[in-house]
């Protein structure tokens, strides 16, 4: 499948987008204000451990300790330098080598391994594994096991690797170039972290500029369009001194105009935050997220296309899961996912709709998981998480309704005044005329049925209304006046 590569890149913030036949199909943003510690290594020093969650929390420096799994530690790791040496119990205080494998997410700090490793262009170098890895994207059998054999022969003593899709009919000597890299970037770490005090990071993963060029720019990638020159030339630079020197060609600049609209994902961009996503056939798709998982439903909409009822659903819903598996990607959403198809009642439309849905997920660089289909007839599905999703990124709970998507109604809020000024009514004799400021909905519904006028009469008070737009519909202000 053809791709092209556009990285939009400000100071404040950059943005990459993948473009797979002429639809979005990805959008990665990174902004220097925004803690990504992804891939970073750290010496850290043992802060607490608690049994009863086998976790320990580590020191790295930062505001908020990192959440390490105490069983996902091996007896390697435990002592950290001293291979060969029987490992003590982890204890408060010890220092340990860790890496970020999911950022910081609300109040919760950010989650670490000690499993360590140094991604490269081809290769994936493992400093504390021992065994040989092949990306599943390579499909062909041959090459798998040319790839092993180069693999188990290259790979250095008392390490592991991992063989990337890149990598795929790449020589020995290709493969060397970027072993021989990793290999000296692991040496320098293992010094510094031998004669540095935790806490303290020994290795920052490098920018997205940098990132794309080494996880993304594959053979199938046909452009790479930037619109910064700095960015241009730091790609060549890049390019220049690796294997991959022959995709200098496929690299352009263009750094005048709106890099984005110019190449027609501009709207595809501002639409990644829409509830509903329409189907071409009039179908459509809805996102709900709740705190613990994401929820997909699917409707038929305005499609009424097949010859039965059962054709008409069985359309839509492979629609739907062809769209599902390409917004998932593209929303970057995570953890638990729920899709509520359309109900089939035949076995073979079921079957066919979660090969589609399956098919489509090989596309996407994280690990996804379909699990299948409940007693329910929904679909229950799982992708990893490790950096913050773009809705996170650029987005915040709305002050109005506290996330919820939902506020008070015009006449929640007028009752609740009204409630309000009779309890100022009683309290405060004075016969003073009271003032309620609100939003013009809220001013409307007071008016309506002499809601006001029997207020007045009841208090024996005058009360004012008056309209402001710039509140929100939930606040009031409620003021006495003159006499």
């Amino acid at each position: 499948m053809a791709q092209t590569i556009i990285v939009n890149s400000l100071p404040e913030e950059t943005r990459m987008a993948i473009v797979e036949d002429d639809r979005l199909a990805e959008l990665v943003i990174e902004r220097p204000d925004d803690s990504h510690l992804v891939g970073n290594i750290y010496k850290g020093r043992v802060q607490n451990i608690l049994p009863g969650m086998q976790a320990a929390f580590v020191d790295i420096g930062m505001d908020k300790n990192a959440f390490l799994y105490i069983g996902d530690l091996r007896e390697c790791e435990l002592s950290m330098f001293a291979k060969g040496i029987a490992p003590e119990k982890l204890f408060v205080g010890q220092e340990i080598l860790v890496q970020i494998v999911k950022d910081a997410v609300g109040t919760k700090g950010p989650k670490a391994t000690t499993h360590l490793t140094l991604p490269g262009r081809d290769v994936v170098l493992l400093p504390t594994a021992d065994y040989v890895g092949i990306s599943k994207q390579i499909e062909e059998k041959e090459e798998r096991e040319r790839l092993k054999v180069l693999a188990e022969k290259l790979c250095p003593e008392g390490m592991g690797m991992i063989i990337r899709t890149a990598a795929k009919e790449k020589t020995s000597e290709e493969l060397t170039q970027d072993i021989r890299y990793l290999t000296n970037l692991w040496r320098v770490l293992a010094a510094r972290a031998k004669y540095s005090h935790a806490p303290i990071l020994l290795y920052r993963d490098v920018d997205l500029v940098i990132r794309m060029v080494r996880d993304y720019f594959r053979a199938d990638v046909e452009r790479v369009i930037v619109d910064q020159v700095d960015d241009y030339q730091r790609i060549c630079d890049l390019l220049n001194g690796s294997s991959a020197h022959a995709d200098l060609a496929k690299v352009e600049c263009s750094p005048e105009g709106d890099i984005f609209g110019v190449n027609g994902i501009k709207d595809a961009v501002d639409a990644i935050h829409a509830r509903e996503v329409e189907l071409p056939s009039g179908g459509y798709l809805v996102f709900d997220k709740t705190e613990a998982l994401t929820v997909i439903d699917v409707n038929t909409g305005k499609f009424t296309g097949g010859t039965t009822l059962a054709d008409t659903v069985f359309l839509t819903n492979v629609e739907a899961a062809e769209e599902i598996a390409r917004q998932i990607r593209l929303r970057d959403v995570s953890g638990i996912i729920i899709i509520d198809f359309i109900d089939m009642e035949k076995t073979e439309h079921q079957k066919e709709v979660l090969r589609v849905l399956q098919q489509g997920t090989k596309k996407d660089k994280t690990k996804t998981n379909i699990v299948g289909l409940t007693g329910l007839g929904l679909v229950e599905m799982t992708r990893k998480k490790s950096r913050q999703t773009v809705d996170a990124l650029t987005h915040e709970p709305c002050p109005h309704c506290a996330g919820s998507g939902r506020v008070p109604s015009a006449q929640t809020i007028g009752i609740q005044i009204c409630r309000r000024l009779r309890e100022i009514g009683k309290s405060r004799k004075n016969g003073r005329a009271l003032m309620v400021e609100a939003h013009p909905s809220v001013i409307a519904w007071l008016k309506r049925d002499n809601h006001i006028d029997k207020l007045e009469a009841d208090l024996a008070r005058k009360i004012q209304l008056k309209e402001q737009k710039e509140k929100n519909q939930s606040a009031y202000i409620i003021l006495q006046g003159d006499e």
